[in-house]
């Protein structure tokens, strides 16, 4: 053995520890100069099995590595989420300082003052644990090939969390990038829960790097899962969406009670304030060891939470998906999912945060939210029992993304194109990216393209001596303030009358509200007392009703491996073989279902026709998630209404889809003579049937944020989003008019589809439903599988009344006619 690993081995055994085969095969591997991609389960010890090899490396090059000396960075760290930063940093520091090996663990987020920023310029730490905008910022810094001339390794974590998204194409670029800088840098990733994991390696160590040379390391340790859904005592045969969740609040106490410490998750950040107020009001003696966690509050509010979680001073931590990754608080022996995490992925992610240690249970409770959401409780169960993980699909050719880079290039020390523009063609990405793209893009950052040619405002880069480069001051701090893939409404800070920052909201929130007006958030009830330059101030209140904050971003898809999970529950339903839990307590509703109307096998689309006060209803049940549907809905009711003119509304949950007009539809005389679920000609038919302008207008907003058409203000003086919205409207009918080739425009087209309607998944549920039959039902009224989506109309629809009370009458009169019926 070399003297790094004699002395790392020694270490070992005097923690008693014992590197699982994983960490020693990434050990080897590393130390051979190898790049490539660790695949463990969480809480397994992925971090020590990348850790671990780069201070052997250390040792092994640098006999005198107890003695202090400038080594400059040689770990840059990448991780999708500030929270995993500090624990990260706190193991990796401990290993440094055990070992004598005089090493300084740093951190670079947006959470960091500027005061941190700056020793941090002067000189950087050995480690630098790193999210992919900050990475981005310091590629802006003039000199910043300096920062990395020492660098030996990139470690990306969590990777398949960023591999779907554009934060991951910021990481690409900037891997790329950073082997230009350093050729010879090693790239490795780790990933815990993914299904393509071999697509995972390519996109993360480029193309132009053979992936024969580059190596996935598997763990053979299989982590276990419990699984139990919190049953209630009664089903309501007519479910609907949002009622029962926290109505299982004094079933989910003993839970609580009987564990150490327990992570809550929510959906979304509203719950979680919702939770914890009700929480708070019914078990008042909870108060100081509940807290809440989300992206919406405070750094210090944050970082409060996540260290006495750690210290295990905190019995339950309700949260979203702030908490969701990595991050080692071992404390914690219980998981609770409130609402499904319409993802096997999630699901196990959000599990592993339990159990966080080598050979320990996962445990995670399922709290449905409805009736029918038991049947995804029991679709997880068995999904997570037979290891199965949706794909995390890479984006490619995102232009919004790629322009930003280069201004980012341009501000530091500027570059050359041709190589760049061979840099680019290296990642995954942009493989397949051409020179007519290319100098669109060129043209585009000193222009602003030929549409915008007019407007110095858009001219952000200069070409001096083949570099390019940003020369305006004022350029270089607005894109330093802009950069980001992350677009979100512009935010209201939430401050006291003494000047404490709490968080902040939505905009969108704050309009609604008028002085005196009371609102929770951060666990406290806040009386508003004015606005002024976007911040809110307010003081705390005794009142006892409040609004609770809402968020933008729409309802999480259901996964289509989930969703075949959900098919073999119903087939389960149908021929009484269910052995789940789940599914046993779901017998009155399925009998119920049967009974009214029919329980559709995998092989068969039940369509319902029915006839309320409200109209004439076709209910459609493809099972294949609410995106889905939405595209699905707009695309039949397009159809038919060639057939015959006839105007629909439309509503739909990740079940099926509803269309109801006031005039009967024969659907079965239609199914007859006419393919309604054609995939021919169907970009032209889905164009045709949703509203593609209105859409692409929509997704044109995010992508000139991030390109850098559109700046949203400074720190404390952000653009309202009513001007940002005004503005991307007036930039997308230029260029729609005068520039219909602009990239950016094409790929707002493109998103739409992608993204909004999921027209692959919708082409490929298509091509299923025609091998398929069809079933058609006349139920007397609604039945239990198409009752919630009714509810979901509703719940869009102005009213001053209550949701529940709106149900319940709505209930009555479904009752009331049906008997009507009977009669008649």
């Amino acid at each position: 053995m070399t003297k790094g690993e004699k002395i790392i081995n020694g270490w070992l055994k005097s923690k008693e520890w014992k590197l699982a085969k994983f960490q020693r095969d990434s050990l080897v591997a590393y130390l051979q100069g190898k790049n490539g991609l660790v695949n463990a389960p969480t809480g397994s010890g992925k971090t020590y099995a990348l850790f671990l090899p780069v201070l052997i490396q250390y040792i092994n090059e640098n006999p005198d590595y107890k003695t202090k000396k400038s080594s400059g960075l040689q770990v840059l760290w990448i991780t999708p989420l500030r929270a995993l930063t500090r624990d990260l940093q706190r193991n990796m520091q401990l290993a440094c300082n055990e070992l004598e090996i005089p090493w300084t663990v740093g951190v670079r987020t947006g959470d960091m003052s500027s005061k941190e920023k700056a020793l941090q310029k002067k000189e950087l730490p050995h480690v630098l644990l790193i999210t992919p905008e900050s990475i981005h910022l310091l590629f802006t810094q003039k000199n910043n090939s300096q920062f990395f001339k020492k660098l030996k390794v990139v470690v990306v974590d969590e990777w398949h969390e960023l591999l779907s998204t554009k934060r991951g194409v910021q990481a690409e670029l900037a891997l790329a990038h950073l082997r230009a800088l350093q050729p010879g840098v090693q790239t490795w990733g780790m990933s815990a829960t993914i299904g393509n994991i071999e697509q995972a390696l390519q996109v993360i160590i480029g193309m132009h790097n053979l992936v024969d040379e580059a190596i996935i390391i598997r763990s053979d340790i299989v982590k276990k899962v419990a699984v139990e859904s919190v049953l209630p005592d009664h089903i309501e045969k007519m479910p609907w969406a949002g009622y029962l969740g926290i109505n299982l609040l004094d079933k989910v106490m003993p839970i609580i009670h009987e564990s150490r410490t327990t992570l809550l998750f929510t959906n979304t950040r509203s719950q979680t304030e919702i939770w914890y107020r009700i929480m708070m009001e019914r078990y008042p003696e909870l108060a100081g060891l509940v807290a809440l966690h989300h992206g919406s509050l405070d750094r210090d509010l944050r970082n409060w939470v996540e260290e006495n979680l750690h210290l295990g001073k905190l019995k339950l931590v309700i949260c979203t998906s702030s908490l969701d990754l990595g991050v080692d608080f071992r404390p914690v022996e219980t998981v609770i999912q409130v609402g499904s995490p319409k993802s096997i992925s999630r699901f196990l992610q959000r599990a592993g945060r339990s159990g966080h240690q080598p050979g320990a249970v996962s445990r995670i409770y399922f709290v449905p939210t409805h009736s029918l959401e038991l049947i995804e409780g029991a679709s997880l169960r068995v999904a997570v029992k037979n290891q199965v993980l949706e794909e995390r699909i890479p984006i490619v050719q995102a232009f919004d993304v790629l322009a930003q880079f280069m201004v980012t290039l341009a501000v530091g020390d500027g570059f050359e194109e041709k190589n760049l523009f061979k840099e680019i063609s290296s990642t995954y990405s942009y493989q397949y990216i051409n020179r007519n793209e290319w100098e669109w893009l060129l043209g585009f950052i000193t222009t602003g393209s030929a549409s915008l040619l007019a407007y110095d405002e858009f001219k952000k880069v200069e070409k001096q001596d083949e570099i390019y480069r940003v020369t305006d001051r004022r350029v270089a701090l607005r894109h330093r303030l802009s950069m980001g893939t992350i677009v979100s409404e512009s935010s209201v800070r939430i401050q006291t009358l003494n000047g404490k920052y709490i968080g902040a909201v939505e905009e969108s929130f704050i309009t609604w509200l008028k002085p005196g007006d009371v609102f929770s958030f951060a666990g406290m009830h806040l009386e508003l007392i004015r606005v002024r330059d976007m911040t809110a101030q307010v003081r705390k209140t005794v009142a006892k009703k409040a609004l609770v904050p809402r968020w933008a971003g729409g309802r999480i898809p259901l996964s289509s491996q989930l969703a075949a999970f959900i098919r073999e529950r119903l087939d389960e339903a149908i021929d009484h073989s269910a052995k789940e839990p789940e599914m046993k307590k779901l017998e009155p509703l399925m009998s119920l279902q049967q009974e009214r109307s029919a329980i559709p096998n995998h092989n068969e689309l039940l369509i319902e026709e029915c006839q309320t006060t409200e109209g004439f209803h076709l209910f459609f049940f493809p099972f294949e998630g609410r995106l889905v549907h939405e595209g699905m809905a707009s695309l039949i009711a397009y159809r038919i209404g060639r057939i015959r003119p006839i105007t629909f509304s439309m509503a739909m949950n990740d079940y099926g889809f509803e269309l109801l007009s006031d005039t009967k539809v024969a659907i079965q005389e239609i199914l007859e003579e006419h393919d309604l679920f054609s995939v021919d000609d169907l970009l032209n038919d889905i164009y045709h049937s949703v509203n593609a302008n209105e859409m692409a207008r929509r997704k044109f907003r995010e992508i000139a944020a991030i390109s850098g058409l559109l700046f949203q203000g400074y720190p404390g003086r952000s653009v309202k989003t009513s001007h940002l919205q005004a503005s991307s409207s007036l930039l997308f009918e230029v260029m729609r008019d005068h520039e219909p080739n602009n990239l950016l425009l094409k790929q707002a087209y493109q998103e739409s589809l992608d993204q909004q309607l999921e027209e692959k998944r919708l082409r490929q549920a298509l091509e299923k439903i025609r091998q398929q039959e069809v079933i058609i039902t006349y139920p007397d009224r609604p039945s239990p599988f198409s009752f919630p989506i009714m509810v979901d109309r509703l719940r869009e629809e102005m009213s001053s009344e209550k949701l529940e009370d709106r149900v319940n009458k709505l209930i009555e009169q479904i009752e009331v006619q049906s008997e009507n019926n009977n009669k008649g």
